[in-house]
Order: C-alpha cells, then sequence, then structure tokens
C-alpha cells in the first residue's frame, strides 16, 4: 500500500501543482477585474475611505431601513450581528460615507426615538485621515512581506526553494483577498492587520516542510514530505479550530475581530492548499531534478 502511493505521488505530482496554479491565475484575474471596476482591490469600510459607522443596538427590519436610508445614501451599507442560538438580531450596523449629524438624523427618523449612547455608538473617520491611515497600511503589509522574503532567502541560501516559499505565501494573500472581495466583505484597518498576521501564518508550514525537506537525510523524500505534511497540517488545523468557531458561533463580538477571524480562516484554509500542492510539489520537483 505504500509503495502504490509512493508510485502515485511520484507521478501526480506535478499535475497536482496544476489545481493551485489554475484557482492563483482565477483569483489573479478576478482581482484585476474587481480594480477595473472599483479603482482599488479592497472595498473600504468607513474606517479607512472616512464616513461614519453607527452600531445600533436594536432588531430593526434591516430590508427597510436599507431601502429607507438609500434613498438619501446610496453608498449605505447595513450588517447584523445576530444570536447564533436564536438567530435573534442583537445590534445593527450602518456604514456610510456621510457625515454622522446626517446620517444619525435619518435613523432617529426611521427608528422614531432618538440615538443616545446607551443605544448606539457613532464612531466618525475622515476622509483623508481614513486615506493616509489606508496608505500606511499597506505599506506595513508591503514592508513585512519584503522581509520576510529576506529571511527566507537568508535562510535556505538556494534560489528555487526560497522562492517556492514565497511564492505560496504571496498565493494566500492573493486568494484571500479574492474570495474576501467576492463574499463582499468591506474592509476596516483591523482586516488589513489580518492580512500582515497571515503573512506570518502563510511561512510558518512552508518552511516546516522545506527544511525537513532539504536538510533532513533521514528517509526518502516522499517520506520527508509526508513527515512535514502530518505535523504543518495539525498546525494550520489547530489554527482553523481556533478562529472558525469564534466567528461563527461567538456573538456581540466587535466586526474588527469577526474579520479578522474571517481573513484568518479563509488565509489558512488556502495556506493547506499552497503549502501541501504548491509549495509540496515544488520542492518534490526541485530535490528530483537535484537528485537530493
Amino acid at each position: 500500500m505504500e509503495e502504490s502511493h509512493k508510485n502515485w505521488y511520484d507521478k501526480k505530482y506535478k499535475l497536482i501543482l496544476l489545481i493551485p496554479i489554475i484557482f492563483l491565475i482565477i483569483c489573479v484575474a478576478y482581482l484585476a477585474s474587481f480594480y477595473s471596476k472599483n479603482g482599488d482591490f479592497i472595498i473600504k469600510d468607513s474606517s479607512l475611505a472616512g464616513g461614519t459607522t453607527i452600531t445600533l443596538q436594536a432588531d430593526a427590519d434591516t430590508q427597510q431601513l436599507e431601502d429607507f436610508l438609500k434613498q438619501k445614501f446610496p453608498d449605505v451599507y447595513i450588517r447584523t450581528i445576530a444570536d447564533i442560538s436564536s438567530g435573534k438580531h442583537i445590534a445593527v450596523i450602518i456604514d456610510s460615507s456621510a457625515g454622522p449629524d446626517e446620517l444619525k438624523a435619518e435613523l432617529e427618523s426611521f427608528l422614531g426615538y432618538p440615538l443616545t449612547s446607551e443605544n448606539s455608538n457613532i464612531e466618525f473617520s475622515g476622509s483623508s485621515l481614513g486615506q493616509n491611515f489606508y496608505r500606511q497600511l499597506v505599506i506595513a503589509v508591503i514592508i513585512s512581506f519584503l522581509l520576510m522574503s529576506i529571511v527566507i532567502f537568508f535562510l535556505f541560501r538556494t534560489f528555487i526553494p526560497s522562492i517556492a516559499v514565497i511564492f505560496a505565501a504571496l498565493a494566500d494573500i492573493v486568494m484571500t483577498l479574492a474570495v474576501v472581495n467576492f463574499l463582499g466583505v468591506r474592509l476596516s484597518a483591523a482586516g488589513i492587520a489580518a492580512f500582515l498576521m497571515l503573512i506570518g501564518y502563510s511561512v510558518d508550514t512552508d518552511i516546516l516542510l522545506t527544511t525537513r525537506v532539504l536538510k533532513k537525510r533521514e528517509g526518502s523524500i516522499n517520506q520527508r514530505i509526508y513527515s512535514s505534511l502530518r505535523t504543518g497540517a495539525f498546525m494550520t488545523s489547530t489554527g482553523l479550530l481556533a478562529v472558525l468557531p469564534a466567528f461563527f458561533l461567538i456573538t456581540g463580538l466587535p466586526d474588527s475581530f469577526r474579520q479578522i477571524f474571517l481573513i484568518l480562516g479563509i488565509g489558512l484554509f488556502c495556506d493547506l492548499i499552497n503549502t501541501w500542492m504548491t509549495n509540496a510539489s515544488i520542492i518534490k520537483w526541485y530535490t528530483v531534478a537535484k537528485r537530493l
């Protein structure tokens, strides 16, 4: 059985590599189309684009509320926080580029009662401040990725394995961003920070795999890859089991936390694909060609 498994992987590892490559191409094409339509690679919420966010502690008819507010604020975006057991809305979050006084007045007109600190929370960010903050966050992500790449090259000192690790990490970010945009998630500052965290999560299993395959000599190449898979898949699965229940089961969390959990959950799933289908196949190809 083990020998047949080995023979299957030896014949199919190049074909396996095509699956994440095709998915990555689809994601890149989607992001290019998204950018041409929206002028940016993400949908920004008011904390990054500027505007007002009102968190309303009430169970309101969100569809009627959205239809009412869109008459005056076409860009308004409404989402809800619900109790997972009962399905009852415990909070409604209204996001718009409008000023706080305008949005508050329209909300009070719809609800029929005044908004106070006891039944709502109002946050406002100026457009110039939000844009500057967004720019700094993007620069931080780019610098982090470049520093990670330098460390990887210093660690392995070999071009192909280093590029394989960096490519897998980049693919994690691109795929996650495409899925987040497809879901219509409006990214906040916390969402950008989640991509920073994802860079670290992305490279740990890739470093584990590359180190075991290239620097250890016990067992065959396939045995080293399978050993790395058992350890690395357990690490990533543990991360998924931490963030996904927090996203789906814990109610009352701030929206920023839920966004972090969502992005990390998607990113870790993409990391399973890119580490064990992309990076593993490239490392296998490299070691076979070099007869290591």
